[in-house]
């Protein structure tokens, strides 16, 4: 059987690409290419460009590809720009998303694993990691987008026998130690993806937006996940799927958090470059600190992340930064 990806062209669906073809599954990869790069999808994958919005499509793919699971990446990723333009995000990530829901039940995919996000929880009650029974109360579009389409999948699910799981992010980071993909988005918002920019003179500088928040330094708090323990993740969990697994929903973090701050100076050491940093006022949409309670996923899962190492995750940016333009010229 074959899984189908969508957004298989874009950071985080490009390493899951590669995870899937590591353990020498058959994979085709569905992407617009809008933020997506077709050089990223390794050569010998399938790539499909269209939207999952065309159900015409989604089914014929599934069909011609006998497609026994999917994996949905594809959406807009970006809390800020979510609040300046909320029906895109409803668009893209919740109306697109249930169209490819609905093909799926029409062609009886069975497995369904969905791309989902710790912007599910909003500001958390507590200051420890946030377990995945916390309230579910999002303060941003793409939040709240997520979590619509979190509760599309379950209503499918039950409704039509889909078995599912749903992973919520927390801050993805870093990029494949073999070099083979990364965070290749000019303009990202990911904030080692812009340290990593800047300490490699790409950009004159950066800002850092709010240092009065309760924390001990006064920056954010975020729990980064190296991208290839995230897709790993996945992987895990279409085994549970496979293995009979009906339902499952958990949080994909380390269970620590490290200041943006602290961020910024591991970049300067691991990078050997220092930077000008600018201090800026707090954005809205920001929550102060945000940890995962990862525990479900490692206990049920037996999942076991092998990259948590702030100065790893940041190595492996700053070694694909270093070639992302050349790839980029050269496509």
């Amino acid at each position: 059987m074959t899984v189908l990806v969508t957004g298989g062209a874009g950071y985080i669906g490009s390493h899951m690409v590669w995870e899937l073809l590591d353990h020498n599954e058959d994979v085709v990869v569905l992407d617009n290419l809008v933020t997506g790069f077709r050089w990223s999808v390794p050569e010998k994958v399938k790539l499909v460009i269209g939207n999952v919005a065309d159900e015409e499509l989604v089914e014929s793919i599934i069909r011609d590809h006998n497609i026994d699971c999917i994996i949905h990446f594809a959406g807009s990723v970006i809390v800020p720009e979510s609040i300046e333009n909320p029906l895109k995000y409803y668009e893209n990530n919740t109306t697109n998303s249930l169209k490819l829901i609905r093909t799926a039940v029409k062609m009886n995919v069975s497995k369904f694993i969905f791309s989902s996000t710790a912007a599910v929880y909003g500001t958390p009650l507590g200051t420890g990691p946030i377990r995945e029974d916390a309230i579910l109360n999002p303060m941003s579009p793409y939040g709240s987008s997520k979590l619509m389409t979190e509760i599309m999948v379950r209503d499918a699910a039950n409704a039509h026998g889909m078995r599912y799981v749903m992973l919520r992010y927390f801050n993805v980071a870093g990029c494949d130690p073999q070099g083979r993909t990364g965070q290749s988005t000019e303009g990202a918002t990911h904030l080692i993806k812009i340290a990593c920019e800047t300490a490699l003179g790409k950009r004159s500088s950066m800002k850092v937006f709010g240092t009065d928040y309760d924390t001990p330094d006064g920056s954010c708090i975020r729990d980064f996940i190296h991208v290839s323990d995230l897709v790993n993740a996945h992987y895990t969990a279409l085994g549970f799927l496979r293995d009979g697994g009906r339902k499952f929903t958990a949080n994909c973090g380390y269970s620590k958090g490290y200041s943006v701050l602290e961020v910024l100076e591991a970049v300067k050491r691991v990078s050997g470059n220092d930077f000008p940093v600018i201090f800026d006022e707090r954005r809205e949409g920001d929550i102060p600190s945000l940890t995962a309670d990862a525990h479900r996923l490692m206990s049920r899962l037996n999942w076991k992340p092998t990259h948590d190492n702030l100065d790893g995750i940041i190595s492996s940016a700053l070694a694909w930064e270093a070639k992302v333009d050349d790839l980029r010229k050269s496509a």
